[in-house]
């Protein structure tokens, strides 16, 4: 056994250096020079200047960023809900499909991600405008008055996050619906359970694994963004993003706009770390359960 073990590992070293290599190259080296250019000062000219300091820190810890942060956080938690509603009878679904109906379905959700990003955002921004045919619709039915607009608040930005993000909330739960046992909700209805408390008690519990995986991704996507708020929201609906390329390209104060990246990475970091240290409590505690 121990002389098996002394090949493999070696060969798993091999196999995973170029990953490790890669996210070292284009994740590890960028995000420390995120971080050491957020104690740097800024330059007039819109550069970086010479020497430390923690100026760039402080300004982005300025209070009058915090109605920004809890909009970012919020209209990313209320997107990532939407996604996970829709998402779970979806994977559920696709699971028990007939395997051959599976992949086209599948295709079908990634379809959009062959389509440029911009274009889909541009898109949305076309059915919502004033002379669309969303408003158009909503209009003639009387849902809405000709003083109302869809576009530039935070419901459109919700909307649109929740459109371009929704597949990476289907797919991990249908990768995960598709290894549950669904003889498991036949027993649970044998034994009295209804259709919607079998579905609750113990699908949900079964694909947990996958519900977190799409909770991060889609959280995690929609915390970043900043494309999506600027094209179909306004003022008003600013996000974390918004802020970080005007200090980029509109301020050129790269010191603040790396302190705000900063910020942002490591509370990404923070989730991910949480998530890593559950499933290994998960693991321990398995054997036991």
């Amino acid at each position: 056994m121990k002389s098996q073990a002394k090949k493999v590992c070696p060969t798993e070293a091999l196999l995973t250096t170029p990953s490790l290599l890669w996210l070292l190259a284009f994740f590890a080296v960028p995000a420390g020079l995120v971080l050491l250019l957020a104690f740097r000062p800024a330059d007039l000219h819109g550069g970086v200047g010479s020497g430390w300091s923690v100026a760039a820190i402080k300004a982005a810890s300025d209070p009058a960023y915090l109605p920004i942060w809890w909009r970012t956080l919020w209209m990313s938690g209320v997107s990532t809900l939407l996604c996970l509603l829709v998402a779970l009878p979806m994977g559920y679904h696709l699971a028990r499909m007939p395997r051959r109906w599976q992949g086209i379905m599948v295709l079908l959700v990634v379809l959009p991600f062959l389509t440029n990003f911009l274009i889909r955002v541009f898109a949305w921004k076309s059915l919502l405008h004033p002379d669309g045919m969303v408003c158009r619709g909503l209009i003639a039915m009387g849902l809405m008055t000709e003083e109302q607009q869809l576009l530039y608040n935070a419901g459109a930005v919700v909307v649109v996050m929740f459109y371009v993000q929704l597949p990476f909330a289907i797919l991990p739960l249908y990768a995960a619906a598709e290894k549950f046992d669904f003889g498991l909700l036949d027993a649970a209805r044998d034994l009295g359970a209804g259709a919607a408390r079998a579905f609750w008690e113990v699908f949900i519990p079964g694909v947990r694994g996958g519900l977190v995986a799409a909770s991060l991704m889609v959280f995690i996507s929609g915390v970043g963004q900043y494309v999506i708020p600027q094209i179909v929201g306004g003022v008003d609906t600013e996000m974390i993003g918004n802020k970080i390329a005007q200090r980029v390209f509109s301020d050129r104060n790269l010191p603040e706009a790396s302190a705000l990246s900063s910020m942002l990475l490591l509370g990404v970091l923070a989730l991910m770390i949480a998530n890593s240290l559950r499933r290994r409590l998960m693991a321990k505690e398995g054997p036991g359960v």
